[in-house]
């Protein structure tokens, strides 16, 4: 006579992600590999799944601000307010300028338009290497802005 067999056991149920209640999420760079972490609110830091770098998160209300590293092109975030940031992959300190501290001109030699700290006497153009004079004696294309 044959013995029933046992029914298998159901599987564990794959534990889910579930966001907090009021389902609030910030972002931030991985300070290890620069990928795009979201975490939860609350955090006080977040491990990369990645590369399992440790990226502290800021204190809440902390406004952040970003912007492209000059030397490699990759996006940095810091603290809104900082004068500088040295980027974590080549080193490069980068200025960084609020708003009202930005000027515009065109570059004298190929017309790109160029960004630079307001109040400086020249700007490098980083696509020719000519260096245009943003004196007061120079054009009507420089531009204030006002944040």
């Amino acid at each position: 006579m044959p013995v029933p067999l046992a029914p298998y056991p159901s599987p564990p149920t794959p534990a889910t992600y579930s966001p907090p209640a009021n389902g609030t999420q910030s972002q931030l760079v991985c300070s290890g590999c620069r990928n795009l972490l979201l975490y939860p609110a609350g955090a006080t830091s977040v491990c990369c799944a990645v590369c399992n770098a440790v990226t502290p998160v800021p204190p809440p209300g902390t406004e952040m601000a970003q912007l492209v590293c000059g030397g490699c092109h990759t996006l940095l975030m810091y603290i809104r307010g900082a004068t500088s940031v040295q980027c974590s992959c080549c080193h490069t300190v980068n200025l960084a300028l609020e708003a009202n501290q930005v000027a515009h001109v065109n570059c004298g030699n190929c017309r790109m338009l160029l960004m630079y700290q307001y109040g400086a006497p020249t700007v490098k153009c980083a696509v020719c290497n000519f260096v245009t004079s943003v004196g007061a004696s120079t054009s009507t294309t420089e531009q204030k802005l006002n944040g």
